[in-house]
């Protein structure tokens, strides 16, 4: 018996939006948690028999299996080999995805390394009121190089003139970050002060303010917490601070929810905009800030 309507409402309850069609037996891909419909982080594998599945997204680091309920217990021999199935499965998925991310490891390095220094005049940087950063310049948009915590480019983050962005297809995200300031030396570097944070501009506006810190941008509120875990194992005894986005007009604030749960979970301070009286509730994070004080006079 195919129980397909049982296994899509557990996709669901994962935050995922299964594909429309999901074929027994064949492994399919569909969009991650809040990806673009072109996006592939996505994937899920209902068995041929139709009694049990596993799915999975690559992007948020997501993997459940799922098995169907019927009148009579599983025997002990059913369950075994449904875990052995469930464990072949998210090999095979985990194979495909440390192969896409290697590939695509490489083409970024291309990039990278194709890239020029970006200019000091590029509208995103004018309008967001920060400095380069190491940011480099790519065929009209502004690259940034997305690594791990070995210092090994994993994937790239890029930022046209409308200050839209969008991440290399197929890299690494989870648990890498941007680095923006006070990164050479790698791991092995003692580290007094660090600022965690979502975006890149953000974390530009931070590492202005407090140039002796070691910024890093988590590149989004998702990936806070495994980068802010990372960074306590790395270094124990440094200050680390998590500078949240405050999302005041989204409904549960996930910026500054998620800043809050990585802060816990890593034992660092959090710190949020301190929004003086009058500014718009439009405005999110640091950057924001900066950038409304500049505007009406206020300072930085």
């Amino acid at each position: 018996m195919i129980n397909l309507p049982h296994f899509r409402d557990a996709i669901r309850a994962a935050g995922l939006e299964p594909p429309e069609v999901i074929e027994p037996g064949k492994r399919h891909r569909f969009p991650g948690i809040g990806k673009r419909l072109s996006n592939r982080a996505g994937w899920c594998l209902l068995f041929d028999d139709g009694l049990g599945g596993c799915f999975g997204d690559w992007s948020s680091g997501i993997e459940a299996a799922w098995q169907a309920k019927r009148s009579t217990p599983y025997s002990q021999a059913e369950r075994a080999a449904f875990t052995r199935r469930v464990e072949a499965a998210k090999a095979q998925a985990k194979a495909e995805r440390d192969a896409r991310q290697d590939r695509a490891a490489n083409r970024a390095a291309t990039i990278w390394n194709a890239a020029t220094p970006a200019p000091e005049t590029h509208p995103y940087l004018l309008r967001k009121g920060i400095q380069v950063h190491g940011a480099r310049w790519y065929k009209g948009t502004l690259v940034l190089p997305v690594v791990d915590f070995t210092g090994k480019l994993t994937s790239l983050q890029f930022i046209n003139a409308h200050g839209d962005k969008r991440l290399l297809s197929g890299g690494r995200k989870q648990g890498c970050l941007i680095p923006v300031s006070g990164h050479r030396g790698g791991i092995s570097r003692v580290i007094l002060r660090m600022i965690l944070c979502e975006g890149w501009a953000t974390g530009c506006t931070l590492a202005e303010d407090e140039p002796t810190a070691w910024v890093l941008a988590a590149i989004d509120a998702g990936n806070l917490h495994s980068v802010a875990v990372a960074a306590r194992c790395h270094w124990p005894a440094a200050e680390l601070i998590i500078a949240g986005d405050d999302d005041r007009l989204t409904a549960g604030n996930p910026g500054a929810t998620k800043a809050q749960a990585a802060a816990m979970a890593a034992g660092a301070l959090l710190a949020l905009p301190p929004w003086p009286e009058g500014a718009p509730e439009t405005l999110s994070d640091f950057n924001d800030l900066a950038v409304w004080l500049r505007q009406t006079g206020g300072g930085v």
